[in-house]
């Protein structure tokens, strides 16, 4: 995929509610395609893991856009309603695409991925999802109602998981990803809802985000957009 042109990179984007959301860009002179990348639940756009994922993508030639849900930008506390998450997630979407862009692609870490998949099942257009341990379900309460909305979503999706993630059962997970038929899993051995692994698997977080970057990156640039 080629750069379509030039966007405008604004430092903040007003949501739906008044909030102003602070928004990040990695943009890469090379790039290839932009992800908008939203934070997970307890975390924020300034994360480390975030900030990293960021820098490796950079160096596969995506760009990403990082900003902070209206919970966030307020200071904290408890996620808002998931209706004034994906109206912020829309704003920012919507500023990005003014004067044109890079191929486009939507996704988060946790909570952030599962708005995403609702701005998308909305009717956003994108060239594709990324998600980044999908919260299937709360911790000790299996279930597939969060992904009750997935089928609805037309374009490629990517479900990056740990295998023994609380927060998505492997039985469940595969059998909603193996029920969409854009949906390509690919799966984080022995990782859990942040990606770690036992010490006994002798691997890295560097060696871990290496590995998902690469994959992200592959991925966005084999997908037809």
């Amino acid at each position: 995929m080629t750069a379509r042109q030039k966007r405008a990179s604004p430092s903040h984007v007003v949501a739906p509610d008044g909030t102003a959301l602070p928004v990040g860009f990695t943009t890469p002179p090379d790039a290839q395609a932009i992800l908008v990348l939203a934070h997970g639940a307890g975390t924020s756009m300034h994360h480390p893991s975030l900030v990293a994922l960021a820098a490796a993508l950079a160096r596969h030639r995506i760009a990403t856009v990082t900003f902070d849900f209206p919970y966030r930008a307020r200071g904290g506390g408890a996620p808002d309603r998931l209706p004034v998450l994906v109206g912020a997630y829309q704003a920012v979407l919507a500023a990005v695409r003014e004067g044109g862009a890079l191929p486009l692609f939507i996704g988060g870490r946790s909570l952030g991925g599962r708005v995403a998949s609702h701005v998308a099942a909305a009717g956003a257009a994108v060239d594709g999802l990324v998600f980044l341990a999908f919260p299937l379900h709360r911790p000790r309460e299996p279930g597939t109602a969060r992904a009750a909305h997935l089928p609805t979503i037309r374009r490629p999706m990517l479900f990056v998981q740990g295998t023994r993630d609380a927060f998505a059962r492997w039985d469940l997970l595969t059998s909603v990803v193996g029920e969409l038929p854009t949906a390509t899993l690919h799966a984080i051995a022995d990782g859990d809802h942040g990606f770690r692994v036992p010490k006994r698997t002798g691997r890295t977080e560097a060696q871990i985000l290496d590995e998902i970057a690469g994959v992200v990156a592959r991925w966005i640039v084999a997908s037809p957009g």
